[in-house]
C-alpha cells in the first residue's frame, strides 16, 4: 500500500475504531438491561418551552418550578468536573441540559460522561437559566433510548458534501438545521395549497400510479410487467388523462398532489420522480386559469415566507404584480433581438439558426417540426433562461399542444400557456380539448410520430376518447411543477434539495 493509500484510508480506520467503541459501550448497555427502551414518552419539545418561557428571568423560572420531560440527540456536549452540560436536538430545536451527582446520582452522571453525541436520551427536570441567560433543564432523572454507533459529522461544518447529503439525508437532516426548515416549508406550503384549492370548491382525487398507456403529456415512461395480469404496464407520465375523465363523469373541479415518473435525464431542474399539482375546473378557459394559477403561485408564497417579494439566487423576484404575458415570436423579439422578427416565419431559416447553435434538427422531434415548434425550439434556446420574472407564454401552435383546445379565432394556434419563473417553467396549462374527433386526429398524429423514432410521443388511447365521445363540458387545466415551486421559494439551486430522497446512482 502506498503513502497515499494509507492516508487515504487514515479518515476511514478513524470511523472504523469509534464505531467498534461504540459497539462495546452498547455490549455494556446489553449485558446491564434493555438497550434499546420504548418507554419514555416526552412531554415538552424544545421550541415550545423557548416560545412560552424563554423571555423568563432566572428568579421567575426558580420561582415556578417549572417540570419539564423531554427527548433527543445529543449534538453537543461538556463534562466539567462534577457537573456536566449537554445540548440535545428534538424535531422542534435544540435545548441545553444541566446535572450534577446531587441532582441525578453519581451512577446516573458517571454513565452520562461516557455517552457519545448522537445517543438519543430522554430527561426529566425543572426549567432554569444559566448565568448567561440561556433556559436549561436541571435534570432530575436521565435514561438512554437509542446507542448511536456511528459519528455525527464535524459540528462545526455539519454535512458539506453533496452528495453524501442526498445519499444519506438522514444524517444531513441531523446535522443541518437549513435543511430541516426547507423540508418544513415544503410542508407547509403544500398544505396551504391544499386549503386553497378546497376553499376553491376543487375536491381532492387520487388516480391511478400504474398506466396501461402512458398518457397526458409528452414524456419518455418507465415500463413495468404486472405479473397477475401478464400485461406491460407504465408509471404514469401525468395523471391528465383520468383527471378529465373525472369531469366527464361529473366531478366540476378536481385536483391531485402526487407523483409523476418520466424516464429521461437528471439534472439540477429534474428528477425522474417528481411531484405535480394537477386541477380541472369545468366551464373555464385558458384565461382563467392564468389568473387563479397566479393566485396559488401567491398563496405558496405567503405560506413558505410571509411575502410575496422573494429573493432566488440573489435576484429579487416580484410575485405580487400581474404576470407578464407574451407569445413565443414576442418572447425571442424581447429577449433575443439579435433574431429578425420577419424571419420567425421562415421554416428554413430557423433550421439554419438552429443548427448553427448546436441543435439537432434532426432528431425525431424535431425532423417534421413545422413552424410552431421550430419557433418553440428557439424560444427554448435563446429566450426561456431570461424569463426570471414571472411571465406566461401564450398561443403554442398545435403540434406541440396535442390535448390542448384550438382557438376559434387563429386556426393551428391553441389556447395554451407555460409560466415561466426564474428561467424554468413552473407550470403548464389550457383550455381543454373536448372535441373526440379532434383529439382522435390528433392522437394518430402522435402515434405516427412515435412510430416515425419520437419516443416522447403520445399513444392513442381508445378509452379516454370513448370517454370524450360521452360529452366532457369545457373545461380548463393546469399542472403546476411543486418540486420547482419550492426550489423558487427555499432559494433551492437544486431540485434534489427540495426532494427528500433524490434519485442517485446505485451506492458501489
Amino acid at each position: 500500500m502506498t503513502t497515499e493509500d494509507l492516508r487515504d484510508a487514515e479518515p476511514q480506520q478513524d470511523e472504523n475504531a469509534i464505531i467498534a467503541e461504540r459497539r462495546a459501550k452498547l455490549g455494556r448497555l446489553r449485558s446491564s438491561g434493555v438497550a434499546f427502551p420504548n418507554d419514555f414518552r416526552p412531554a415538552h419539545h424544545a421550541a415550545d418551552l423557548a416560545t412560552h418561557h424563554g423571555m423568563k428571568t432566572r428568579e421567575q423560572l426558580e420561582s415556578e418550578h417549572i417540570a419539564v420531560r423531554v427527548a433527543g440527540r445529543i449534538v453537543l456536549k461538556r463534562v466539567q468536573g462534577k457537573a456536566s452540560f449537554a445540548t440535545i436536538q428534538d424535531g422542534s430545536g435544540r435545548l441545553q441540559i444541566w446535572m450534577n451527582d446531587e441532582g441525578v446520582g453519581a451512577p446516573a452522571h458517571e454513565a452520562f460522561k461516557h455517552w457519545d453525541l448522537g445517543d438519543v436520551i430522554g430527561v426529566e427536570g425543572v426549567l432554569f437559566k444559566t448565568m448567561k441567560g440561556e433556559l436549561s433543564v436541571r435534570c432530575a432523572s436521565l435514561r438512554m433510548l437509542a446507542k448511536s454507533l456511528r459519528p455525527l459529522p464535524d459540528k462545526f461544518h455539519g454535512v458539506a458534501d453533496q452528495e453524501l447529503r442526498y445519499r444519506q439525508r438522514y444524517v444531513d437532516l441531523i446535522a443541518n438545521r437549513e435543511t430541516r426548515d426547507t423540508f418544513i416549508s415544503r410542508s407547509r406550503t403544500i398544505s396551504a395549497i391544499r386549503s386553497f384549492m378546497v376553499a376553491h370548491g376543487f375536491l381532492e382525487v387520487e388516480t391511478p400510479m400504474l398506466h396501461p398507456i402512458p398518457g397526458g403529456a409528452s414524456a419518455k415512461p418507465f415500463v413495468t410487467h404486472h405479473n397477475a395480469l401478464d400485461q406491460e404496464m407504465f408509471l404514469r407520465i401525468a395523471p391528465e388523462l383520468y383527471l378529465k375523465r373525472l369531469i366527464v363523469g361529473g366531478f366540476e373541479r378536481v385536483y391531485e398532489i402526487n407523483r409523476n415518473f418520466r424516464n429521461e435525464g437528471i439534472s439540477p431542474r429534474h428528477n425522474p420522480e417528481f411531484t405535480m399539482m394537477e386541477f380541472y375546473a369545468a366551464y373555464t378557459d385558458y384565461r382563467w386559469l392564468m389568473d387563479f394559477t397566479e393566485e396559488v403561485i401567491r398563496e405558496s408564497a405567503i405560506a413558505a415566507t410571509g411575502s410575496t417579494q422573494i429573493t432566488y439566487q440573489g435576484q429579487s423576484i416580484d410575485l405580487g404584480r400581474p404576470f407578464e404575458r407574451l407569445s413565443i415570436a414576442g418572447a425571442i423579439a424581447r429577449h433575443a433581438p439579435q433574431y429578425p422578427a420577419g424571419r420567425l416565419d421562415e421554416p428554413d431559416w430557423l433550421r439554419e439558426e438552429l443548427s448553427r447553435i448546436g441543435v439537432n434538427v434532426n432528431d425525431p422531434a424535431l425532423a417534421r417540426a413545422g413552424l410552431g415548434a421550430l419557433q418553440l425550439a428557439l424560444f427554448e434556446e435563446v429566450a426561456e433562461h431570461k424569463l426570471w420574472q414571472p411571465t406566461y407564454i401564450i398561443d403554442y401552435p398545435v403540434e406541440v399542444s396535442p390535448l390542448a383546445r384550438v382557438s376559434d379565432h387563429r386556426p393551428g394556434v391553441t389556447e395554451r400557456f407555460e409560466l415561466f419563473v426564474a428561467g424554468r417553467e413552473l407550470a403548464n396549462g389550457f383550455s381543454e380539448l373536448n372535441d373526440p374527433e379532434d383529439q382522435a386526429a390528433r392522437f394518430h398524429l402522435q402515434a405516427d410520430a412515435k412510430a416515425a423514432g419520437d419516443e416522447e410521443a403520445m399513444y392513442f388511447d381508445g378509452d379516454y376518447i370513448r370517454a370524450l365521445e360521452y360529452g366532457m363540458p369545457p373545461a380548463g387545466g393546469c399542472g403546476i411543477g411543486i418540486d420547482r415551486l419550492i426550489m423558487l421559494l427555499t432559494d433551492s439551486a437544486n431540485i434534489r434539495d427540495v426532494v427528500l430522497f433524490p434519485a442517485l446512482r446505485r451506492e458501489e
